[in-house]
């Protein structure tokens, strides 16, 4: 704090702006210079008693920054700027005091200096170092993970070829095989020209080679019938396969034994456990249209019970010998653990040339 004590008095009509001397050459205090970061003097008059009747004036030094608030005060200090992890001190220049465009480029360089320091930054935080070695047990977690999931696709594709592409196939096969039959018995009925292979004698049918259509009325389907019932070449290409030993629709007296699948490969006798007793089954030959009616049936057998397609089938409550068929197919579905079997008998025998019968057309 400086004290001034003026040694004259104000002289009137003297001029009150013309120096020290008008004071009676009274000593000013001692003005610091306003520099950056100089503390600016504010005057707090004091009055105190003394002999003159002039009081005391004291200086009360407080610091002053530049900044907003003081825009008149020059401040070209460097601002210091400790990071929040304790990382290298970044300097940044105060903010300008001149025009726009040099407050912008001082902006500018600002930005610049905490993007080279977040860099150093990241830089000692080993960001962009070299990952950490990963121990065995992790590598070996990963391959099994990734093992399972590529397993997982696999076994999807396979069930969606399964499920869907085998049927897609079937299908096709055996509309193709189902036409041929039609055209071929429109075309060339028997007894006109080259007469038309006998479905009684099986023995001149290919296996695989379809010679006979089979309608289930109640479902609203019908598949052709080709002989014998191999896998490969008749069950799935979607035909309906005769079991070969077994009678034909034409004869006189036997058993007309057959098989399908239940699930994939055209999935011909799907719902064959929706059919119940009374319900009609007709098959169509070269000569005529064969009706049956089912009688009955096992829910589950064995695959090796074979006594169900014999001449008089072992649980169909039949007694002698008659003209009967058998529906054979695996259950429960989606497995071949055991058999699904449907009995019937034979109820209508009708030539081509009257026509299909009630029991497909609904009359």
């Amino acid at each position: 704090m400086t004290a001034v004590r003026p040694e004259g008095r104000y002289q009137s009509g003297a001029d009150p702006y013309g120096g020290a001397q008008q004071y009676g050459g009274a000593q000013p205090y001692d003005a610091p210079s306003y520099g950056v970061g100089s503390p600016h003097p504010q005057e707090h008059p004091v009055q105190s008693a003394s002999e003159d009747g002039w009081g005391v004036y004291e200086q009360a030094e407080q610091p002053v920054e530049g900044g907003p608030e003081y825009p008149w005060l020059p401040d070209q200090t460097l601002q210091l700027r400790l990071p929040a992890d304790g990382a290298e001190p970044v300097t940044e220049p105060a903010p300008p005091t001149g025009g726009r465009a040099e407050r912008r480029r001082a902006a500018q360089g600002r930005t610049s200096v905490r993007a080279g320091g977040g860099r150093r930054r990241a830089k000692g935080r080993g960001a962009g170092g070299p990952r950490p070695k990963e121990s065995a047990a992790v590598v070996a977690a990963r391959f099994v993970g990734e093992l399972c999931i590529t397993l997982g696709v696999v076994m999807l594709l396979f069930v969606a070829y399964q499920l869907w592409w085998t049927n897609v196939q079937a299908d096709e096969a055996a509309s193709g095989a189902r036409n041929q039959l039609e055209q071929q018995w429109d075309a060339q009925p028997p007894g006109a020209g080259q007469p038309a292979p006998d479905p009684n004698k099986p023995e001149v049918f290919e296996p695989g080679k379809g010679f006979a259509i089979i309608y289930l009325p109640k479902l609203g389907l019908k598949f052709p019938i080709a002989e014998g019932t191999s896998k490969s070449a008749v069950l799935d290409k979607g035909l309906v396969g005769h079991y070969t030993g077994t009678a034909m629709p034409g004869d006189q007296s036997g058993n007309f034994a057959l098989a399908a699948h239940r699930n994939t490969h055209g999935e011909p006798f799907r719902y064959i456990n929706e059919l119940g007793k009374g319900d009609k089954v007709v098959v169509e030959t070269a000569f005529g249209y064969y009706t049956y009616e089912l009688t009955g049936g096992i829910p589950q057998t064995s695959p090796n019970n074979v006594s169900v397609i014999k001449p008089v089938p072992n649980g169909s409550g039949y007694t002698g010998p008659g003209r009967y068929i058998t529906l054979t197919t695996c259950t429960p579905e989606f497995t071949s653990k055991f058999r699904l079997i449907l009995f019937g008998k034979l109820v209508e025998e009708r030539p081509r040339s009257q026509g299909k019968p009630a029991a497909i057309t609904g009359g």
